[in-house]
């Protein structure tokens, strides 16, 4: 089998990280993949945040529990106080993806380029999680300041964010694939 597919059947989200950041190497080339991602009609239409600081990381955090807390879903309160919480399970590194609004098509073109870095990340021995929480958080009330303090463009919406780093757990194996996904015609 080759690389590439040996990375795509192995990649897995992790959800506990050590404490090591991700090297400035290694952060670019996974910048680089998903920068050459796919997009409508080649607008490459995204912004990349990333948050390596811990008091941003903190920052992050307490925002994103105070907007799950008061956002009335019994879901996100609960997730909100369970001891330790982390939205994006206290990663090294968080990179957070937006788009312009008055692209073709941004959330498929932002989403493309988390695929294209958790396939980087996977292939430097860097784990990674989809983190889908941020949306919700940069939408709310409580999220306003953050968007101003993350330099997150005008215009531009959020789309998605991923956590990475070092993995500190195994990675977990597959779900089983649904049979019947698949139409031959």
């Amino acid at each position: 089998m080759n690389e590439t597919m040996k990375t795509i059947l192995e990649r897995r989200s992790i959800r506990r990280f050590k404490d090591k950041p991700v090297s400035e190497k290694d952060l670019e080339l996974i910048l680089e993949a998903a920068r050459y991602a796919p997009s409508a009609m080649n607008q490459q239409p995204w912004h990349f945040t990333v948050v390596q600081s811990g008091e941003l990381l903190d920052r992050i955090n307490e925002v994103t529990k105070e907007a799950f807390a008061s956002s009335g879903n019994p879901n996100f309160a609960a997730r909100a106080r369970t001891e330790g919480f982390s939205p994006f399970y206290h990663a090294p590194l968080f990179i957070i993806v937006s788009c312009d609004k008055k692209a073709i098509a941004p959330i498929h073109d932002g989403s493309l380029t988390l695929g294209s870095m958790f396939l980087a990340a996977k292939s430097l021995g860097i784990g990674s999680c989809w983190i889908h929480a941020m949306n919700f958080v940069l939408e709310s009330e409580a999220g306003y300041e953050l968007r101003k303090e993350l330099q997150i463009p005008e215009g531009f919406m959020p789309v998605g964010a991923g956590a990475f780093g070092y993995a500190a757990e195994q990675n977990p194996e597959p779900a089983p694939r649904k049979k019947d996904a698949v139409t031959y015609l």
